[in-house]
């Protein structure tokens, strides 16, 4: 396959590292300066499904109950709550940023840096009115993200960090990570783990190959499954579906080999704010990690994906198969 065009194609995008990992191999591997793609760097919500894996280890172990149970199971105080939705809330609803809570992500009341700014994100974020019905909108939200938090914390009794040693990083050789906490020692679940590129590809891999890392099953093939399918439409200006706390989109790709082809390819991935990916695409067998040290106005790292690196890759597979 020749990458040889990559490397000038990457250059308007200001990518820190992008490594592509296809048919079992790693066959490019870009760094902008030394060391891009082995430093920790933030990867900020791609946190999330991070922490959608925990949740999917705690249900495979039964530590976590089923995606049909109510929230008011963990927080009790919620029944007491004049917004009767709010007792309708399920964990599946958390996952899918379904949960109908009033919310604006960056600026306005309801809003993720005001929940940073609180001596209790928990109780901030359960206080928060609900302006949809659960499960019928998906809002982006990072609240929702540190009520998981809580559950897993509460269903295993232990810290997120200790959890994620045990089940996930220490078998997929993750030693060294950052992860930050709120004013409970909740690790957050939204955004603020600290990896390289490469420790991201390991993730990515484990659900490329199912759940599976070595010959060992860290997550069940049907919660691999389960999680990554588009549950539910986004609002515009995103595009696509969302998962349990990861995207899914698919990209039309033109392959011009014999006769012109054109063609939906299916993907999903986590998105972290500022330009960090970790791209799945299960028919072509292939991981991608994009970085960016920082946010850009203009171009996006998944554009250069969906642009460059999905036609290069589709021709290949078409060439290789006929």
């Amino acid at each position: 396959m020749n990458t040889i065009t990559l490397s000038q194609e990457i250059k308007p995008y200001d990518v820190s590292s992008c490594i592509i990992h296809y048919g079992g191999e790693l066959i490019y591997h870009y760094e902008k300066s030394l060391h891009a793609s082995s430093n920790l760097m933030p990867i900020n919500s791609c946190t999330k499904s991070i922490l959608s894996a925990l949740i999917c280890i705690g249900m495979d172990q039964q530590l976590i109950p089923s995606p049909d149970t109510h929230i008011t199971q963990f927080f009790p105080q919620l029944q007491q709550d004049l917004d009767k939705r709010k007792r309708l809330i399920t964990l599946e609803h958390l996952l899918t940023l379904t949960a109908g809570f009033n919310w604006t992500e960056f600026g306005g009341i309801n809003s993720f840096p005001k929940m940073t700014r609180s001596s209790d994100w928990i109780t901030y974020v359960l206080e928060q009115p609900t302006s949809d019905e659960p499960g019928t909108v998906m809002v982006y939200n990072s609240g929702v993200s540190q009520l998981l938090a809580a559950i897993l914390v509460q269903s295993t009794g232990t810290s997120i960090t200790q959890y994620a040693d045990l089940h996930l990083f220490g078998p997929l050789g993750i030693e060294h990570y950052e992860w930050k906490s709120d004013p409970q020692g909740i690790h957050t679940g939204g955004y603020g783990l600290q990896l390289s590129a490469i420790d991201m590809l390991k993730f990515g891999l484990l659900y490329l190959h199912k759940g599976v890392w070595n010959n060992k099953v860290l997550i069940a093939e049907e919660m691999v499954q389960h999680s990554t399918k588009p549950d539910i439409a986004v609002v515009p200006p995103e595009r696509g579906f969302y998962g349990w706390h990861w995207w899914c989109d698919s990209v039309s790709v033109t392959n011009m080999i014999g006769d012109s082809i054109t063609s939906d390819l299916h993907y999903y991935y986590a998105r972290g704010f500022g330009g960090q990916f970790i791209i799945i695409v299960p028919t072509l067998d292939t991981v991608i990690v994009l970085t960016r040290e920082q946010r850009k106005k203009g171009l996006s790292p998944l554009d250069f994906f969906r642009l460059h690196i999905a036609p290069m890759l589709v021709s290949h597979h078409l060439a290789s198969t006929l």
